[in-house]
């Protein structure tokens, strides 16, 4: 199957399955080492709702995850109950997620203006697109990028058995590690539909769960204004940024960072990656 035959199949099945995980449900924060409070219901989509600020948002991590958490394996990542969905807010630190990528069409405009401003990102990229396009991971790597784990083809985790979802991950991290150097150490479900499969191979293969806490819709194609005054209206210190770079026409995207990360800056955030956070 060709490229864009895969990402036009990709994002029509997101349409759908977003639905899985969404549903006006709430999430759960994780802060410091483990405390959860409740997040706040996301907005409805829509014009008006292109309007208003975007509250933080975890409205597709309604948890599939109410199972005691199994044990730790000594050396690597504990296994979580529920997805880090906030990074330490020190000095007003957010951290910018882009997902789906490496795309040829958009990922290197994103580093160029990344670049520009001397920023570092988050790209949780999918296997299939890491596979024609390794140089871009190299350029991840070179520029100080992280680059986390989004499986190998944007499967629904929840409809798959324990099996594929190691394959999904496992064959992901191999071809990260080829192409940026370095095996990757934080994972995000599609979709954000998480399971406690997800959260126990993700540790297994020595991964962090991470989600986002400001949803830009992009996929949607709300306009780059729209976008950019979504991620103004979220700013926070702790806020994770969820936009993609690929899985679709992506020139929205492109234009809205170039807009509202000079205006971050400016506002005195520090736009930077994560750590590892104790559990």
């Amino acid at each position: 199957m060709h490229k864009h035959q895969l990402l036009t199949r990709r994002r029509a099945f997101a349409v759908g399955a977003a639905a899985v995980g969404a549903a006006g449900a709430a999430g759960l924060f994780v802060t410091g080492r483990g405390k959860e409070t409740a997040s706040p219901a996301a907005p409805a989509a829509g014009p008006r709702a292109a309007r208003r600020p975007l509250k933080p948002s975890a409205y597709r991590l309604q948890p599939l995850t109410g199972y005691g958490p199994p044990p730790s394996v000594p050396g690597l990542p504990p296994v979580r109950r529920a997805p880090l969905l906030r990074v330490s807010g020190r000095g007003r630190t957010m951290v910018l997620t882009f997902d789906d990528g490496p795309d040829p069409r958009y990922t290197p405009d994103i580093l160029d203006t990344l670049a520009k401003y001397d920023v570092r990102a988050m790209f949780f990229v999918c296997g299939e697109m890491v596979a024609a396009n390794r140089d871009l991971l190299a350029r991840m790597a070179d520029e100080g990028h992280v680059v986390g784990n989004h499986t190998w083809s944007h499967p629904l985790l929840t409809r798959l058995r324990r099996s594929r979802i190691r394959v999904e991950m496992e064959r992901t991290s191999d071809i990260v590690e080829a192409a940026y150097g370095e095996r990757p150490e934080w994972f995000r479900a599609p979709y954000g539909a998480w399971n406690r499969a997800a959260f126990q191979l993700g540790a297994e293969l020595g991964m962090e769960p991470l989600a986002w806490t400001v949803d830009t819709l992009d996929w949607t194609s709300p306009g780059a204004r729209t976008i950019a005054a979504r991620v103004q209206n979220g700013a926070a210190p702790g806020v994770v940024v969820l936009s993609h770079d690929a899985g679709g026409e992506r020139s929205q995207s492109v234009r809205a960072l170039r807009d509202y990360l000079p205006e971050l800056l400016d506002s005195g955030y520090h736009v930077t990656v994560p750590r590892r956070q104790p559990a």
